[in-house]
Parts: structure tokens; C-alpha cells; sequence
């Protein structure tokens, strides 16, 4: 399984900078000021290199929702017991959850996906690729083997190629699983080697001293197991979560398949920049969403270079910032497909000149 990640790994390529340089000349000519759609532009490139043409359509969209629970939560490290994983993945199917309901809001399709929910199931809708019942608890045993590691990350590269050959334009990524801010942190702190202060949240609503006990069986599991930073499937095996490997599978899936993905909270940010870690053209292929509120969620995002479009105070997570952004990218794409150049317009451009060389109207 080693090798064949190492295969896929190092058949990823970046985007068609060609395509991308063709479509920022295009933006340019566009009838409006230079710019003056800010990120929506970048966006509208972005895509136009991923998929290598100009006009697009993200109309065929997806969110991936990765359960697992995990063993850490024996600490106390969570407001809520285990057992909402398996009733939170149930409710996904019957559209009752955010983001369910907000995917349904922005005609987005859901795959709920079982990798090591603590429970045995067999329910429509849940698709079934359990590792086992749970990772280990990090303070006494490694989260998983090495294997499993690997076998969670392949896990999700399988769900993106089944997207891409369902003829998803797009994904995004999100996760269920009580405890998972703990591994999030631990992955986090594990990658970067920063203080668990830097890393470590409230979750769901910790207490003070909840909190203080969070941050300091994280150190303690880091100490006891040393996982090698410059390893990120050690990481990931020794302090992680089957759901953050499921997610950075798909996040190099996406790459692998010339398909943009879509990074939700904290849990999904820490599984981008583990995807990005274990292969830097990842990073060409991925938009983030929204801001988590989530503590660490801000270190990641700058340590894996993405700026956050969305400021909500969102800090759910399942996933439910990545529909959201779908509709800010149908405007992208909008843009590209359908907006007239000056010269389609008959728009005279000397006046671009002055614009130019004027900043007063922008923001300081």
C-alpha cells in the first residue's frame, strides 16, 4: 500500500499554467475595473487551470462526510459522548443535520462514509469502508498502525476517483467524529512542532479545566510516541484520526483526477495541509471556505498557505462551509462564462490608464 501511495503521489501534476495565464488575460479584458472582483477572479483562474479550459460549470457538485470515532475521547477530552458520531452519521442520510440542510440549500449531493465508527453498521446511505470500531487511545497506544494510516488515506483517494467517475465537477470535504479537534490538534502540533497553546481549542465547549487537561494529554501523547514531522503518515498513525487520513486521501484524489476540492473547518484545514505535506501540488487543486472559529484552525490555514473566504464565526464543521463556498464559485465561474469583454461591449479603454495608476479608491 506504501508504494502504491508513493505511485500516485508522484503522478500528480500542478495546474495548466498555460490555461491559467489565459485566463488571467481574459479577466483583465473584461468590462469592469482591473480587480475589481477580487478573489472571485482568482478563483475563476484557479478552476480554469484545474480543469484546463477556459468555461466551466460546477453544477454536479459533492460533499464527502468522513466518520470515525476515536480513542482519545476515553480522557475526557470531549463535551459530547462517543455515540453522537454513529447518530450524527445517521442523521446525514435523513438530511437533518447543518450540513445536510445547507447541501440540500445548494443542490449538493452527500456521501456519508463509515471508517471507524464505533458501532456495527448496515444502513442505507452510510458507505461502508471501516478500518475497525475507533482508533486507539494516543496516551497509551498509537492512534493506528502504519498500515491503517495508509490504508484510511487510500480509503479517501478511492472516494474521490468513484466522484470523478460519478462525473462530480467538485468536491468538498468534512468529518464526524467526537474527539476529532483532540487528533486535529495533536496532527497539528505534530506537523509544525508548535506549542499545544497554538493548536489546541475548546472543541465543542470544554470547559476551563477541560481544556487544560485537552492541552496536556496531547503534549504528553506527543512525548510518548515522538511521531517524525517530516513524516506525515507517522504523524498521522501515531496522533491522528482515520477521518483526517480519509480526507487528505481524497484532498490528493482531487489532485489525482484534475478535480478542485474544497477545505471546510479545522479538521478538514489540518487533513489539507497533511494532503499537502505528503504532496505539494496538492495545493493547486484546493479552495478553502470558511474561517473555523476553532483555534488552531488559523495556523494551520497559514502554515498550509490558504486565506479563508467565508467569516462566519462558523466552527461546526461536518463539512457545512464547503456548500456555502460552492455557491461563491458558481459566481467565479459565472464571471469567466459569461461576462463581455470591453471590445464584446464596445467599451472604449483608455480610460483603464488613469484607473490604473489611481489606488485612491481602494480600501486601506
Amino acid at each position: 500500500m506504501e508504494e502504491k501511495l508513493k505511485a500516485i503521489i508522484s503522478s500528480i501534476e500542478g495546474c495548466d499554467k498555460e490555461v491559467y495565464n489565459e485566463a488571467v488575460k481574459r479577466l483583465d479584458s473584461l468590462a469592469k475595473p482591473p480587480g475589481s472582483l477580487g478573489r472571485l477572479e482568482s478563483f475563476s483562474a484557479q478552476i480554469a487551470a484545474i480543469k484546463g479550459k477556459l468555461k466551466n460549470s460546477l453544477d454536479k457538485r459533492c460533499l464527502i462526510i468522513m466518520c470515525s470515532d476515536n480513542g482519545i475521547v476515553e480522557e475526557g477530552v470531549a463535551s459530547a459522548p462517543q455515540n453522537v458520531t454513529y447518530f450524527m452519521s445517521v442523521n446525514f442520510t435523513r438530511g437533518l443535520t447543518g450540513a445536510a440542510v445547507l447541501a440540500k440549500q445548494y443542490h449538493t449531493d452527500l456521501k456519508v462514509v463509515d471508517l471507524g465508527i464505533n458501532a456495527d453498521l448496515n444502513i442505507k446511505g452510510i458507505i461502508n469502508r471501516k478500518i475497525r470500531k475507533s482508533t486507539g487511545n494516543f496516551t497509551k497506544e498509537p492512534a493506528m498502525t502504519r498500515q491503517e494510516a495508509l490504508q484510511s488515506i487510500m480509503a479517501g483517494i478511492e472516494m474521490a476517483d468513484e466522484c470523478f467517475k460519478e462525473g462530480y465537477d467538485i468536491i468538498g470535504l468534512g468529518e464526524m467524529g467526537i474527539g476529532n479537534t483532540t487528533t486535529s490538534a495533536a496532527v497539528l502540533s505534530a506537523l509544525c512542532g508548535i506549542d499545544t497553546f497554538l493548536s489546541v481549542g475548546k472543541g465543542a465547549g470544554l470547559t476551563d479545566e477541560a481544556y487544560e487537561k485537552k492541552k496536556s494529554i496531547i503534549e504528553k501523547a506527543l512525548k510518548l510516541h515522538q511521531p517524525d514531522s517530516k513524516d506525515p503518515v507517522d504523524v498521522l498513525a501515531k496522533v491522528g484520526g482515520f477521518d483526517i487520513g480519509a480526507m487528505a486521501g481524497a484532498f490528493i484524489g482531487a489532485a489525482k483526477n484534475k478535480m478542485p476540492a474544497v477545505i471546510d473547518g479545522y479538521i478538514s484545514m489540518v487533513s489539507a495541509l497533511l494532503a499537502i505535506r505528503l504532496c505539494p501540488e496538492v495545493k493547486e487543486y484546493l479552495i478553502p471556505s470558511h474561517a473555523s472559529y476553532e483555534k488552531g484552525f488559523q495556523y494551520a490555514a497559514k502554515e498550509a498557505g490558504f486565506e479563508p473566504v467565508l467569516h462566519l464565526n462558523m466552527r461546526l464543521g461536518e463539512g457545512s462551509g464547503c456548500p456555502i463556498m460552492f455557491s461563491v464559485l458558481d459566481g467565479a465561474c459565472a464571471i469567466m462564462n459569461h461576462m463581455a469583454t470591453f471590445e464584446e461591449a464596445n467599451i472604449a479603454t483608455e480610460y483603464l490608464d488613469n484607473i490604473s495608476k489611481d489606488k485612491s479608491f481602494e480600501v486601506e
